[in-house]
């Protein structure tokens, strides 16, 4: 049963977090973009607080070392992140799928950034393959015209790209910096400092409440994207985390854009283009390539867990 229960966890994750770009877009209609996220956070923050302060022994960071991994997290995670991915999902050329699909080269960056901050990272001439591959997996999916850089939303995919960077960076600093504290308690506290943040850089943006249309979709997007998406979604990968570790975790990324051109298809009439799908085929290969020794070293214990799940079964 836990092997089945991993995996339904698993897809529903991928499906919560891939829909969750059918939502911002469908929201960025109603709401100005970086104060669409702050909201978001607003209540997605509030939610993890209390969920952390019922989890752990440890709610409130403590000492310099928790408060810094805090502020990187709410400046890289949260702010960088959402900030550059809400405003570059505001263009119409960028669908849900394509946002999603460039989203999931942060595991890709996550490992070069680890090569340059972490001392013990090394990257082989595989990985700069890897890591080229999935660059050019961008490049394949934004299609820009040389004669019109500016066209096609091919900005508001390099946003996009720049968020994934964002985030990415954030996992190696958070890493790099030594601190016992919980998960929950750092994605809480993050949370709430990234919503603060982005609330200053709204206000320094001209965005303002005024400009909200709260309607029935602007409140269905909103509370999509801060109760499942966010606290219920972190709640999901806490768990799986635990139990999956991070190799495999890492490939809810390369599972969600398939939910997320679902899920534009379905409520907002999004159709997937081809440069939408090399480009993900090549940034996947990318990721395989760059994880390969992780990936080889996985396959016997997903063996193992897989042939005593079949003969607890038999028994």
């Amino acid at each position: 049963m836990t092997r089945y229960r991993n995996a339904i966890l698993f897809f529903l994750l991928a499906a919560a977090w891939g829909a969750a770009f059918m939502a911002i877009k469908a929201g960025l209609k109603y709401i100005p973009p970086v104060l669409f996220a702050a909201i978001r956070y607003d209540i997605a923050g509030v939610l993890m607080l209390a969920y952390a302060a019922y989890a752990t022994d440890h709610p409130l960071p403590r000492g310099r070392d928790e408060w810094t991994v805090v502020a990187v997290g709410s400046t890289l995670l949260i702010a960088g992140y959402h900030a550059l991915l809400f405003v570059g999902e505001l263009d119409p050329a960028v669908t849900s799928a394509a946002a999603a699909v460039i989203v999931s080269l942060s595991p890709l960056l996550t490992t070069g950034f680890a090569r340059a901050f972490l001392p013990d990272e090394r990257l082989t001439l595989l990985g700069v393959v890897g890591m080229v591959l999935g660059l050019v997996g961008v490049v394949v999916l934004s299609n820009p015209d040389p004669n019109n850089l500016l066209a096609g939303g091919a900005v508001a995919k390099l946003l996009i790209f720049a968020a994934a960077a964002c985030f990415a960076l954030g996992s190696v600093l958070t890493r790099r910096i030594d601190s016992a504290m919980p998960i929950e308690t750092m994605e809480a506290w993050s949370m709430v400092g990234g919503a603060l943040l982005m609330h200053a850089i709204s206000a320094g943006l001209g965005e303002s409440f005024g400009d909200v249309v709260w309607s029935f979709e602007a409140f269905a997007a909103l509370g999509y994207l801060s109760v499942v998406a966010s606290a219920l979604g972190f709640l999901v990968y806490f768990d799986l985390l635990d139990r999956l570790g991070p190799i495999e975790i890492n490939l809810v990324s390369y599972v969600a854009p398939v939910f997320a051109a679902l899920a534009g298809w379905a409520f907002l009439g999004e159709l997937p283009t081809v440069h939408t799908l090399v480009g993900f085929v090549v940034i996947f290969g990318g990721f395989a390539l760059l994880k390969r020794n992780a990936i080889r070293a996985e396959l016997p214990r997903l063996r193992r867990r897989l042939g005593g799940s079949e003969s607890r079964t038999r028994e």
